[in-house]
């Protein structure tokens, strides 16, 4: 079958697969083939058809001859052989190949006719006839209008009320939302202010009157040139404590720049057996007659002082020997303020019924004995573990004790503490401070916003603990007077104090309740140091065998007075 490129005679220039032909053909001269005219082909049953995967129509193809090694041009048919021009473009459609269009035909073909296929099976797909939508071709990129969708309105025709009337109401909610949210922050501000200038701050200029570091040996911290005193006693100090304070250095001494108050067991040194009974033990250098001048030999109360400075143990009477040592040191008559700041870095202990304090007393009881002169706790604790009912070693307690009676104490009134909420003041130092001037006293612990109490004298101590008029002792009806009368709003906090720090153990005015955390003692029984003793198994462990976890670590000491 001729093609109509030689009915017109049109051989357009080769310009494809030149090289690959030339390429394919090199080593072909084995094969044998018949001669055949560049203008004539064999025709066979599947020349007729067309190929799906030959090249668009549009493109003018080219097939090798297999014999000369010539490219044959096959020019597109005429339009009256059914196909239909696309595009402006007359369709060129693609006649069979030499060697028929598929495979497995009547003509076997060969090695070249299967590379000519290969090619024609990544040509582009046929064309496509034209439709209504059709265009030219064009090799330019264009955008294509896209058609309008018949759903939407003419926006000129939408509705649109708030372009032209605005509602009122949604600007008075934006003026509101800001004005609130405005005012919130302004209130805010001014709380703060208000708060911080609340505050009182010590105004006037404070002189140091002590500052120990407990860089100094024990004998020079304690001696006659040193800034402490040791006291000691046995009688209990007016709580009922279990523990003697000694001068031992066993239970007070200074190492590595720190100063350590450690309890020990008085069974240590006399014995398990001597404690309970049929032992006489004596301080011979109490100093009951320093603190307590009132009660010492030469006056008529001889009972105190003997009580104060000796024991002896009886099992008939259920009297023991104090089963506890341990330190009570003071800065008495070596350094104390009238106003003025205390600091105290210190590691509190840890065991069962430590009571770590560190406390000032006025150094002359102008108003009269306890409570009537007051006393400043700056800090008070438990050493009981987090576990313990009433306030363990994670909580730390400021108060201020005073009345116009010995057994009248309004410290109820003037108390407070903070607490540590994952650990406990036994785990590392911590500063107890005091602030103090004749318009506030305030207690805190590490920073101001930690404080355990504040109180403002803005108004006389009798009237703040709202006392009866009368009270009885027993049967006798007393009426009360008031010990500060002459004094100030401060009373009777406006005298010099001095600096304790001490250890004690156990005791009997309450401050371990009774029926909590396995308390193995009553307040009221006669032999409430006896039962404390006997159960020496179930709180000695409690303290630890290195003896340093249930000691008082003291860091350092600060005092300073107003001047």
């Amino acid at each position: 079958m001729s093609s109509s490129s030689d009915k017109d005679g049109v051989k357009p220039q080769s310009p494809f697969y030149f090289a690959e032909n030339s390429k394919r053909t090199k080593n072909k001269s084995h094969q044998s083939a018949p001669s055949v005219s560049n203008n004539s082909r064999p025709s066979t049953a599947a020349s007729s058809l067309v190929n799906p995967f030959s090249p668009p129509a549009s493109l003018v193809s080219f097939n090798l001859d297999p014999v000369s090694n010539v490219s044959m041009p096959v020019a597109a048919t005429r339009q009256e052989d059914g196909l239909v021009p696309r595009h402006g473009v007359a369709v060129l459609p693609r006649t069979a190949s030499y060697y028929g269009s598929r495979p497995n035909t009547e003509d076997s073909p060969g090695r070249v006719a299967s590379g000519i296929r290969l090619r024609e099976t990544f040509a582009a797909p046929p064309a496509r006839p034209l439709t209504a939508v059709s265009t030219s071709v064009s090799l330019a990129p264009s955008k294509t209008n896209r058609m309008r969708s018949t759903m939407l309105e003419d926006p000129s025709t939408l509705d649109k009320p708030w372009v032209t009337k605005k509602d009122p109401y949604a600007r008075i909610a934006y003026l509101l939302t800001y004005s609130v949210a405005f005012l919130g922050i302004a209130a805010s501000v001014i709380r703060c202010y208000f708060g911080y200038k609340s505050v009182p701050l010590i105004t006037g200029n404070l002189c140091m009157v002590l500052d120990e570091d407990f860089n100094s040996d024990t004998d020079t911290t304690f001696g006659p040139n040193g800034n402490w005193v040791r006291e000691v006693q046995l009688g209990g100090f007016g709580n009922g404590e279990f523990e003697m304070t000694t001068s031992s250095s066993n239970n007070s001494y200074t190492s590595n720049g720190y100063l350590y108050i450690t309890p020990t067991l008085t069974s240590n040194i006399i014995g398990s057996d001597a404690v309970f009974n049929g032992y006489t033990y004596n301080l011979t250098d109490c100093t009951y007659n320093l603190t307590s001048p009132e009660a010492n030999p030469s006056s008529s109360n001889t009972t105190g002082y003997y009580q104060a400075c000796g024991a002896v143990s009886n099992s008939t009477t259920g009297t023991i020997i104090n089963p506890v040592q341990s330190a009570r040191i003071t800065t008495l008559n070596k350094a104390s303020i009238r106003y003025g700041r205390v600091e105290v870095r210190a590691k509190l202990p840890r065991g069962d019924w430590l009571w770590p304090a560190i406390w000032m007393l006025p150094v002359n009881n102008t108003y009269g004995p306890w409570p009537l002169s007051g006393e400043i706790d700056i800090m008070e604790s438990r050493g009981n573990a987090r576990s313990y009912p009433d306030q363990g070693i994670d909580y730390v307690r400021g108060s201020l004790n005073w009345g116009p009676l010995s057994f009248l104490n309004a410290v109820y009134k003037t108390f407070g503490w903070w607490t540590q909420r994952r650990t406990d003041y036994g785990e590392d130092f911590h500063t107890y401070t005091l602030e103090w001037t004749e318009n506030f006293l305030r207690i805190y612990v590490d920073t101001r916003l930690h404080y355990m109490l504040q109180v403002s004298f803005n108004e006389p101590f009798f009237s703040r603990g709202n006392f009866p008029s009368v009270v009885e002792n027993g049967t006798q009806p007393i009426v009360l007077k008031n010990p500060w009368i002459n004094g100030t709003n401060a009373s009777p906090f406006d005298q010099p104090f001095y600096l304790i720090l001490d250890l004690a153990v156990g005791g009997t005015n309450g401050w371990f309740p009774d029926n909590a955390g396995n308390k193995p003692w009553l307040d009221n029984s006669n032999t409430a140091m006896r039962q404390f003793a006997q159960a020496q198994d179930t709180w000695y462990p409690t303290w630890g065998s290195d003896g340093e976890s249930s000691s008082l670590i003291v860091d350092s000491v600060k005092m300073w007075e107003l001047c």
